[in-house]
């Protein structure tokens, strides 16, 4: 068996999920479309007469620090970056509670509240769940979730779709979540590090990390005609999610990073904390391929919701390989492995 390390911290890699993973899946039904794959948000299965189901699963992540309303929205919308990456909105939610101890019924029901308040925004229901206090629990992982979406067979899309030719956007920029997160739990240190003014942008960046509205305002303009995949990019930032994107399709793929606008407090939280924004946390940037000739289609699109948006790059043929382009100088791409965010989080909390 190849080498494949179990991580330190973060996500397994792609080998472990190759060796590991990949080869133990249970049984096989013609039903599921789209099964587990390194890079891939969701699952697909189909139900018949032209309906699919989309899929995922993620833990809930809650952190009291942000206050219990915020860390609620955010829960709730990295489950639904994740669902919407199939150009569908959310339809039905099935959480699992497992909360510590320390969390009182006014805390839980603040908490719910925003979460029936972000369904009713989308369209979901919730259909089952569980909800209990347990000791040996802590935050900020208080359990599980799965969100469902419901569309046409013909019309999902997932980063195995993105074809040669086609164009790369993201949104927003880089280190979204790693920016914000650091801004929010250790706005102190970060303001003695880098100034109240880009300490307070960086935590002003907390409702942004969210790519429910990118991922429907695209796909309202046609999915697979116009957009062909969208992936979100969690961890291992804009180069993880791209790489991933290159992975699941089996093309090769150059993004040019020069052409993405690294703002001022991205770019000093980062230094501060020692992040590479290009490799660190980005909940909030969607990864978009689309068909060359609608670049200016979705770009409109975008500015008229007022999210920002890059076109850097391009999908390209495997035998041309995976490229970035970084202050001038072209080299190979490759998957980033070790997110620095969660080092970051570890030695901030330590001090």
């Amino acid at each position: 068996m190849a080498e494949t390390k179990f991580p330190d911290l973060g996500k397994i890699s792609p080998e472990f999920f190759q060796s590991i993973i990949y080869p133990r899946l249970g049984s096989k039904r013609a039903e599921v479309l789209v099964g587990p794959q390194h890079g891939v948000d969701i699952g697909i299965i189909r139900l018949g007469s032209g309906k699919v189901m989309a899929v995922t699963t993620d833990p809930i992540y809650v952190v009291p620090q942000f206050g219990w309303d915020e860390a609620a929205w955010f829960a709730w919308h990295i489950l639904a970056s994740d669902v919407t990456t199939s150009g569908f909105p959310p339809a039905y939610i099935i959480p699992d509670w497992n909360l510590p101890l320390t969390v009182d019924e006014k805390a839980f029901t603040t908490i719910w509240e925003r979460w029936h308040v972000e369904s009713l925004r989308y369209g979901a229901t919730i259909i089952a769940g569980h909800t209990a206090r347990y000791t040996g629990t802590d935050f900020p992982m208080v359990g599980g979730a799965t969100f469902i979406a419901v569309g046409e067979e013909e019309k999902y899309v997932t980063p195995q779709m993105a074809q040669p030719g086609d164009y790369l956007i993201i949104t927003k920029g880089p280190a979204i979540e790693a920016t914000a997160i650091m801004a929010t739990l250790f706005y102190q240190k970060t303001k003695s590090r880098v100034g109240r003014k880009l300490a307070e942008a960086g935590r002003e960046l907390f409702f942004s990390m969210s790519t429910v509205e990118d991922a429907l305002t695209v796909a309202q303009l046609g999915l697979r005609t116009v957009v062909t995949s969208l992936h979100d990019a969690t961890e291992g930032g804009v180069l993880g999610g791209v790489y991933e994107v290159a992975v699941a399709s089996g093309t090769g793929i150059f993004i040019d990073l020069d052409k993405i606008s690294l703002a001022p407090a991205i770019e000093a939280i980062g230094q501060a904390y020692h992040m590479d924004p290009f490799i660190s946390i980005s909940e909030g940037t969607l990864i978009i391929t689309l068909r060359p000739e609608k670049s200016k289609q979705v770009l409109e699109a975008l500015q008229k919701k007022n999210i920002p948006a890059f076109l850097c790059g391009e999908i390209l043929p495997l035998k041309e390989g995976r490229w970035v382009r970084r202050k001038g100088a072209t080299k190979p791409l490759q998957h980033p492995r070790i997110d620095p965010f969660w080092r970051a989080v570890q030695e901030a909390s330590e001090e």
